[in-house]
């Protein structure tokens, strides 16, 4: 009797440390996700230009063109900055190309293919610049 009784002592202690474990890590992933939704509320930033890596807050959008046809799955898509970089590049920003690496002139822009899916996301693939494409022909 006295054996059963440790059994279920041990059993029990077992499944109390378990639980501690697992609500102790459920706290460290809470609190690692209210710390990253805190640091994007600082930056406020959703995305970075791909030019001069400037944040992009709410409202700010990026200068480009999309090319005909639009009932394609992807297009040929310009982009020529954002606001802080294009039409006028604020002071501290460079504009580089994440392709070559190399500085991309206010008249430049990044070449790009724009895919458009079908539950209405799109996704944007950078293949050069306008300095990257000069070479090429």
């Amino acid at each position: 009797m006295g054996f059963a009784i440790l059994v279920i002592i041990v059993a029990l202690s077992y499944f109390a440390n378990f639980q501690n474990q697992k609500n102790n890590s459920a706290k460290k992933a809470q609190s690692k996700k209210k710390k990253n939704s805190e640091q994007n509320n600082v930056t406020g930033s959703f995305v970075n230009c791909p030019l001069c890596n400037y944040p992009l807050r709410k409202g700010e959008n990026l200068v480009s063109k999309v090319y005909r046809p639009m009932d394609v799955p992807d297009q040929r898509c310009t982009i020529s900055g954002c606001p802080h970089c294009f039409p006028k590049v604020e002071r501290g920003l460079k504009r580089i190309c994440p392709c070559c690496k190399k500085q991309v002139p206010l008249e430049g822009h990044l070449v790009s293919r724009l895919f458009n899916y079908q539950n209405n996301k799109k996704h944007i693939m950078i293949t050069g610049c306008s300095e990257c494409y000069k070479k090429d022909k």
